[in-house]
C-alpha cells in the first residue's frame, strides 16, 4: 500500500470517528438543540442572500439583520393570514357538517344499499344538537384555557425563550459564517486539506442544491395551488394551497395530504361535482408541473437524493432524535451521500475490485 493511499485510509477512519462522535453528542444534547438546529438550517439557507447584500457594499451585520427581519415579517404575515382564516373556515365547516350528513343519507346511502346491501344512516339531528349544545358552552372554554395556560406557564416560557433564541443564534451564525469556514480550514491537517475541502464542498453542493431548490419549489407550488383552487371556486383555497406547498418538502406526503384536504373542503362546501372536478384538475396540473418542470429544473437530478431516501431519512432521524432529528435529517443525509460516493470511488480503485495484479500490471 502506497503512503498516499494509507494516508487516505487513515483520514477516512478519523473522519468516520469524528462523525460518530458528533452523532453521539447530538443524541445526548437533542432535547436542547431545537432552536440551534432551526437557526442553523435557516442560516444556511439565507447565507447566499446575505452574501449578495454584502457584495452590494452593505455591511455584513446590517445585511444579516435585514435578512432576518424580512424572514420574520414573512412568517408574521403568513401566520396572520392563515390562523384567522383557518379558525373562521373551521367554524363554517362545523356548522356545515349536519347538512353534509343529510346529503349523505339522501344521496349516497341509497346507492350503497342498492349496490352493496349496506344500510348506513347517519344521525344528522344528533350531530346538529351536539354542535348547538357545545356552541352555547364555548364561552366557558376560555377560562379553562386560561387556567391551563397558567398551570403550563413554564412550558410557555420555554417555548417563548426558544422562539426568541432562534433569531439571535441565526444572527451570530450568519455574522460569523466566513470565520467559521476559515476556522474549519485551519483545524484540518495540511496534508488532508485539499481532499477534506473537496468533500466539504461536495456536501455543500448537494445540500444547497436540494434545500434552496426545494424551497423555491415549495413557494411556487404554494402560489400555484392557492390561485388554482381559488379559480376552481374552493372557499378554502389559500390555507389548503399554502399547506400543500409547504408539505411538498416531504415527497408524496405534500401532494397526498393537500389533495385529501382539498377534497374534504370541496365536499363540505357543497355545490355538486364542480368543486371536486376543479380540485382534480388543479392537483393533476400541479403534479405535472412539479414532476416535469419545477423539480428537475430547480432541484436537479444530479443531486442523487432519491425521494424514498428523503422519506426514510426524515422518519429515521425523527424516530432517533425527535423534531431536531427531522431538521438535520437532510444535512446528514447529504453528508452520508457524499461519504458513500467516496467509499464507492475507493472500492472501484481498490486492488480487490480491480484484481490483485492490476497495480503491478499498470506499473
Amino acid at each position: 500500500m502506497t503512503p498516499s493511499r494509507a494516508s487516505d485510509h487513515l483520514q477516512s477512519l478519523i473522519w468516520a470517528g469524528v462523525g460518530l462522535g458528533l452523532l453521539a453528542l447530538f443524541y445526548m444534547l437533542s432535547p436542547i438543540l431545537a432552536p440551534f438546529a432551526v437557526a442553523a438550517v435557516l442560516a444556511y439557507i439565507c447565507d447566499p442572500a446575505v452574501n449578495g447584500l454584502v457584495a452590494r457594499r452593505i455591511p455584513r451585520p446590517a445585511a444579516v439583520l435585514l435578512v432576518i427581519l424580512c424572514i420574520g415579517l414573512l412568517l408574521v404575515l403568513l401566520v396572520g393570514i392563515l390562523v384567522p382564516m383557518v379558525y373562521s373556515e373551521t367554524t363554517a365547516l362545523i356548522g356545515r357538517l349536519p347538512d353534509l350528513l343529510d346529503q349523505f343519507n339522501q344521496r349516497l346511502a341509497p346507492w350503497l344499499a342498492e349496490r352493496f346491501g349496506l344500510d348506513v344512516q347517519l344521525d344528522a339531528a344528533f350531530v346538529r344538537e351536539f354542535i348547538a349544545r357545545h356552541r352555547e358552552d364555548a364561552q366557558s372554554l376560555i377560562p379553562v384555557l386560561l387556567e391551563h395556560a397558567r398551570s403550563g406557564g413554564l412550558a410557555l416560557i420555554a417555548l417563548a425563550a426558544n422562539l426568541f433564541l432562534i433569531p439571535i443564534v441565526m444572527f451570530y451564525l450568519l455574522q460569523e459564517w466566513p470565520r467559521l469556514l476559515e476556522g474549519l480550514r485551519n483545524v484540518v491537517p495540511r496534508p488532508w486539506l485539499a481532499r477534506s475541502m473537496r468533500i466539504i464542498g461536495d456536501i455543500d453542493s448537494v445540500l444547497s442544491e436540494f434545500l434552496r431548490g426545494q424551497l423555491s419549489v415549495m413557494l411556487l407550488l404554494a402560489v400555484f395551488y392557492s390561485v388554482g383552487l381559488w379559480l376552481a371556486g374552493l372557499n378554502f383555497a389559500l390555507p389548503v394551497g399554502v399547506i400543500t406547498g409547504l408539505l411538498v418538502f416531504i415527497p408524496y406526503v405534500g401532494f397526498g395530504g393537500g389533495l385529501l384536504l382539498a377534497i374534504l373542503a370541496a365536499l363540505l362546501q357543497g355545490g355538486g361535482w364542480s368543486p371536486l372536478i376543479g380540485v382534480a384538475v388543479v392537483y393533476g396540473l400541479g403534479q405535472l408541473l412539479e414532476s416535469f418542470l419545477l423539480t428537475p429544473y430547480l432541484v436537479g437530478e444530479r443531486i442523487g437524493l432519491h425521494p424514498l431516501a428523503v422519506i426514510f431519512a426524515l422518519m429515521a432521524f425523527g424516530q432517533l432524535f425527535g423534531f431536531v432529528g427531522m431538521l438535520v435529517a437532510l444535512p446528514l443525509s447529504a453528508a452520508l451521500l457524499v461519504g458513500l460516493r467516496e467509499v464507492k470511488g475507493a472500492w472501484l480503485a481498490s486492488r480487490i475490485y480491480r484484481g490483485a495484479g492490476a497495480d503491478e500490471g499498470q506499473a
